[in-house]
């Protein structure tokens, strides 16, 4: 018997075998031998088939039925999809999700336009026309998007391996800096230094714009920029790379680069901004798409390691995908499809002799970067997107840098859109595609006032009886439910892993009112607006809350929180009127649960840790004395890690550390054990800090940190979005926000030990047992208050002045009873505790002062107590 016999399945329609198999290979037969010309007509006649889809007359309950069955198919299609391993079956998944998005987008836009524009007096009038031309701006939106990633296209890097290492590129490594801290720009130029190249081939250059010429004698920033400017000649003279300045400001970061570009002899530019620290790799992995020669720049992801104010705010703990991973992960691998795939400025290899063709970095805009592609582009020649981290930047810390950092991409792409009209401009040469992926990018940061208008135009009826939308009721729910469905399941398919249900319109609430003015003033005059740089480094201590960006989003909410309560009145006094009421009321309500979360991103969390902490796997081996013990890091930072132990250990309270990165770096450090925390009857985590490395073990650290990865952890993100569950996370925010902070515990850990101590005090020595022993100190048990020798003892007057003088005071430690040469030590009485069996308990420190005298003699005894 065969086992297709036994199957559960036979004799019943199987939806994923249908959508699967036997209509993926349908098509594949039919359209084996269709040309590209063949195949829009095709494409064409299926849009003229869809037509009556999208406009047949039916009766509400028709209307709701079909809805509803077109729900459950596009949720049955997701799960399956979901389930799916073939990238190729995906795609056909994705296609006809697409399709059936457009059909119910178009249906539902075609019964608005028919039948439910009021323009019953002059305020309906108005609000109808505001509403519809933001649901039109949607509608355009959802089809720009599909359409850019209607195709994902997955890159491999080309081998350098089998071309001489003479024949390779010249590269220069830009790194401009304006004011930048200078351990940030070191962070970067070491890194630089450090990326695997050919020898002699690569040179770095340090970009410093910071002039202190540009102010005036009497101006305090003059000096301090003339200082900086000075530390930064002497870092770049110490680690080996080349310090350039120019006698002006012009044009900014573009000015600054094209400056460059004409001092520089290098084929191909390697423009790193100043925080974006490069993996040893980057070169390797990007240089070889050059030997095609169309190709004019490579533009690889930019991710940053510090979380930004939607993670730290809304407390996400990194479950929650960031902003610019809808970018990096799925548009621009859809625009690389289309040969539109956009240069962002930093990550990013441009070949100088096309750059120049141009007439170097576009001057014209603040956005120069997506400005230098288009007109690449424009030339004809090829970009190439690379989807793997090879940068670790920094990511704005306070909100008010977030927001300066998105006003200046918006005011960006408005002077794009408005001087170059990328999708009509004649005397751009550039493809349908390119045209269609260009304007979606410029077009998309006008999303500010289509937001407001969404969350204002319910508040209107609730309180004022304003009605832009006529018969507003269960049966527009019917052609717009299936709609906003349906377009929630393909967006799921295309953006699952980089883009969770709602958060976009948690991204746009928090700028509506930025980007709507900015992108308005820009489009009326594109020269407004001047560049500006990103904060970065700014450690925040207490929590804030930034009323001055969010004064807009603060009047828009309580205007929706008191439109609620109006609702009650309406059901009173209209209740004929309760399907509109009802339909407002949940609009309302629901964008209500997102205001309160775009208003928590401006309430600034304090930062935890003095550093950020990377969550990468390295190997560690400690040492304390003749013991060794291996690890590996659970995270890790510039100042400590967390690492786990496969044992016990039985460590002092400082140890001798050697980590490991994924390569070949290696760095001995000193840290101090601040905490052991058991997690199973074979494993234990410990937390440690390093002790005071020196300048040559923090660039080691450094670049094990940063440069010395194979693959950067957030490379491939597991988690999927879940919609009703990623709603809930949005809904509690507000509990989460105001919790307490816990601060970080730090326990005494010092090595376990039983030696003979004797504790001088008032000119007599008191017998002990020392049973913990550590680098800082030590703890002392007297199971007896009598003096070794005489009848002294220690009484409640002696224990006082202890606990409230903490003296120092002299200690004799020895293994064994009889030593006739102790190791005399000095310690400071730090706690003096008395137990119940009458035992004296003392915590002791040794003091600082002393540390460079008696600190060998404390190594030596943890090596043999």
């Amino acid at each position: 018997m065969s086992s297709s016999s036994n199957s559960p399945n036979r004799g019943r329609f199987n939806l994923s075998r249908w959508l699967i198999d036997l209509t993926p290979r349908f098509f594949d037969r039919a359209l084996e031998n269709v040309g590209a010309k063949q195949f829009k007509w095709l494409v064409l006649l299926l849009l003229v088939l869809s037509v009556p889809l999208m406009i047949a007359p039916l009766r509400i309950w028709q209307q709701a039925v079909i809805g509803l069955f077109l729900v459950i198919l596009g949720q049955l299609i997701m799960r399956a999809e979901d389930q799916e391993s073939s990238a190729e079956t995906s795609q056909y998944y994705h296609l006809f999700m697409v399709w059936l998005s457009l059909v119910t987008t178009l249906r539902y836009l075609f019964y608005r336009t028919s039948y439910t524009l009021n323009f019953d007096g002059l305020l309906n009038s108005i609000v109808c026309l505001f509403l519809y031309a933001a649901e039109l701006y949607a509608v355009l939106t959802l089809v720009l998007a599909y359409f850019q990633t209607l195709r994902i296209k997955e890159r491999q890097p080309v081998s350098l391996s089998n071309i001489p290492q003479e024949e390779w590129f010249n590269v220069d490594i830009y790194i401009p800096t304006f004011n930048e801290d200078v351990e940030i720009v070191r962070k970067t130029a070491l890194s630089a230094i450090a990326c695997d190249y050919a020898p002699g081939k690569k040179m770095i250059y340090v970009l410093d714009d910071g002039r202190p010429e540009r102010y005036q004698e009497n101006d305090p920033r003059r000096e301090k920029f003339r200082a900086r400017r000075e530390q930064i000649r002497l870092m770049c003279e110490e680690i080996g790379c080349t310090h350039m300045t120019r006698d002006n400001n012009k044009h900014a970061k573009a000015g600054n680069i094209n400056n460059a570009f004409n001092k520089t002899d290098g084929d191909l530019v390697l423009i790193l901004d100043c925080d974006h620290i490069p993996s040893r790799q980057f070169l390797l992995n990007a240089v070889g798409f050059f030997y095609d020669p169309k190709v004019s720049f490579v533009q690889t992801p930019h991710w940053f390691y510090n979380p930004d104010p939607f993670e730290r705010n809304l407390l996400t703990r990194g479950s929650i995908p960031v902003g610019n991973e809808l970018f990096y992960k799925v548009l621009q691998k859809g625009n690389d499809f289309w040969n539109a795939a956009f240069f962002c400025g930093s990550a990013a290899i441009i070949r100088k002799s096309h750059a120049l063709e141009v007439g170097g970095i576009a001057v014209e805009t603040v956005t120069e970067d997506c400005h230098t592609a288009l007109r690449l582009h424009s030339r004809g020649y090829k970009s190439v997107y690379y989807d793997k981290i090879m940068v670790a930047g920094l990511a704005p810390d306070t909100f008010s840098s977030y927001v300066g950092q998105q006003v200046r991409w918006a005011r960006g792409m408005a002077q794009i859109l408005r001087l170059e009209n990328p999708l009509f401009n004649p005397w751009l040469k550039l493809t349908i595609p390119q045209r269609i992926c260009y304007f979606s990018a410029t077009s998309h940061f006008l999303y500010g006032y289509p937001r407001l208008v969404y969350a204002v135009v319910p508040t209107l009826f609730l309180l004022f009886g304003i009605n832009p939308i006529r018969g507003l009721g269960l049966e527009t729910l019917a052609y717009a439910v299936p709609h906003i469905l349906l377009a929630l399941f393909t967006n799921h398919l295309i953006y699952k892993n980089v883009r969770f249900s709602f958060w976009n319109e948690i991204f746009e609430f928090v700028m509506a009112f930025q980007a709507g003015w900015v992108t308005m003033l820009a489009l009326i005059n594109p020269k407004l607006g001047s560049f500006n740089v990103t904060d970065k480094g700014v450690s925040i201590s207490k929590r804030t809350f930034d009323w001055q960006s969010m004064r807009g989003l603060i009047v828009v909410s309580v205007f929706v929180s008191a439109s609620l309560f109006a609702v009650p009145y309406w059901l009173l006094l209209r209740p004929e009127d309760w399907q509109a009421v009802l339909v407002n009321t949940l609009w309302s309500g629901f964008n209500l649960i997102l205001l309160i979360a775009a208003l928590l991103v401006g309430f600034e969390q304090p930062q935890v840790r003095a550093s950020h902490r990377l969550q990468r796997r390295l190997n560690v081996v400690i040492t304390s004395g003749n013991y060794t013990f291996r690890g590996e890091t659970v995270n890790i930072s510039e100042t400590g890690a967390l690492i786990s132990l496969e044992s016990w250990p039985n460590l002092p309270d400082e140890v001798d550390v050697e980590i490991m990165g994924d390569f070949t770096a290696r760095v001995s450090l000193t840290a101090r054990v601040v905490r052991v925390s058991p997690v199973s009857d074979e494993k234990t985590l410990l937390a440690i800090d390093f002790v005071s490395p020196n300048r040559a073990q923090m660039d080691n650290l450094i670049l094990i940190l940063y440069s010395d990865v194979r693959e950067w952890y957030s490379q491939k993100r597991e988690s999927v979005d879940q919609p009703m569950t990623s709603l809930g996370f949005l809904a509690t925010s507000l509990t989460r926000s105001f919790r307490d902070l816990k601060p970080i515990i730090r326990n005494q850990v010092r090595k376990r030990v039983s030696a003979v101590g004797e504790l001088y005090w008032d000119g007599h020595f008191f017998p002990g047992i020392a049973t913990e022993l550590g680098v800082t100190g030590l703890r002392l048990e007297m199971r007896s208050k009598k003096s070794k020798s005489g009848n002294r003892l220690l009484g409640q007057e002696d224990l006082h002045k202890m606990r409230n003088l903490k003296p120092l005071v002299g200690l004799l430690l020895s293994r064994e009873e009889g030593n006739p040469s102790p190791s005399k030590l000095v310690a400071e009485i730090f706690v003096v505790k008395e137990e119940i069996d009458d035992r004296i308990v003392i915590d002791l420190n040794f003091p600082t002062e002393f540390k460079q005298r008696q600190g060998t003699k404390i190594k030596q005894l943890l090596q043999v107590l």
